[in-house]
């Protein structure tokens, strides 16, 4: 399989990983013009598990380092391809709590809000599991980051016609996303090999592309319960069905299905990084996808348009506190 020993190199996989997750949810909000969310999220996951099988039959079947993908499963705990799968589960239902905040609320909103809540519960969760890189840098970037999560809620609360109760759910859903979030991760990372050489793995443990391949089949398989049970009883709207689903066209579906993959390219390479990066410091700052997230809804979708004067003042020193907050977490792995 394909490997990465170098801190560096691994920042710089991590910095990708931010990039897919604080983007992905543009293919949301361009299919949300015409195509509900919970039919959405059906191709969605189809793209999470395309990607994760692709990647485990090429670079995870690859190179000189660890064991091929088939090599990999033949000799995997039971327990541990199960943890993944759990955290597939786990993840799931977060994102589902996700996908209907950035419906409800913007991108803007429901990215710093609900992952920046999970960068903080994720940071302090996954350095607890693997303690690497140093506590006091880590403890001042996620204090950042969640002083850039209130000024991000403020800054939404100011805008003009929005209903308080869809405002309030809005808000309820990414704290609640954020929280499950933040647990995700460490159910994947734990089925690893527990030493410093990414070449040498565990017997029992799983490779990165093998731990991906079981969390995407534990994100599909519950997918057939909690989007099922979203359809029949939807957050915001009517209640929407299969022939709903059917009666999409291609384009509607390929973009779904290409937020997915976006997605997964991010956690397959977060993953990659966790070993030469730690754990904490490899999620952490993949969840730097909250400012990604974030110039999408301000700059590009423009959901803060109509905010009254004094907003751009608290967007700017939002901006600027996930920024302090990430180089700290960058940092911290070097001290």
């Amino acid at each position: 399989m394909v490997v990465v020993e170098s801190y560096p190199l691994a920042v710089v996989l991590c910095f990708v990983t931010m990039l897919c997750w604080g983007s992905w949810a543009n293919t949301q909000k361009l299919a949300g013009k015409s195509w509900r969310f919970e039919l959405f999220y059906w191709d969605y996951v189809l793209g999470v598990a395309i990607l994760a099988a692709l990647a485990a039959f090429t670079l995870g079947s690859f190179g000189s380092g660890g064991r091929g993908f088939w090599d990999d499963v033949a000799q995997a705990r039971v327990d541990l391809m199960l943890s993944a799968a759990v955290g597939g589960v786990v993840f799931n239902l977060a994102n589902i709590l996700l996908v209907a905040a950035i419906a409800i609320a913007g991108m803007s909103v429901a990215f710093p809000v609900g992952i920046g809540l999970a960068l903080v519960v994720g940071v302090g969760v996954n350095y607890a599991f693997e303690p690497k890189g140093h506590v006091g840098l880590l403890l001042a970037g996620v204090a950042l980051v969640a002083a850039a999560i209130v000024l991000d809620a403020v800054a939404y609360r100011r805008l003009p016609g929005q209903g308080r109760g869809l405002s309030t759910k809005g808000l309820v859903l990414s704290l609640l996303c954020g929280i499950l979030m933040g647990f995700f991760y460490l159910f994947v990372a734990r089925t690893l090999s527990a030493g410093d050489d990414p070449k040498v793995l565990d017997p029992g443990s799983l490779s990165p592309y093998t731990a991906v391949f079981f969390f995407s089949v534990g994100v599909l398989l519950s997918n057939l319960v909690f989007n099922g049970a979203i359809m029949a009883k939807p957050f915001v709207g009517e209640p929407v069905g299969w022939a709903d689903y059917g009666r999409g066209t291609l384009g509607q579906h390929a973009v779904g299905i290409l937020g997915g993959m976006i997605w997964c390219v991010g956690m397959t390479l977060s993953i990659i990084a966790a070993k030469p990066a730690g754990p904490a410091i490899s999620y952490g700052l993949g969840q730097g996808a909250t400012m990604i997230a974030a110039v999408w809804g301000v700059f590009v979708w423009k959901e803060f348009r109509d905010a009254p004067r004094g907003t751009p003042r608290l967007l700017a020193l939002m901006f600027f506190c996930f920024l302090a907050g990430l180089t700290l977490i960058i940092v911290a792995r070097l001290w």
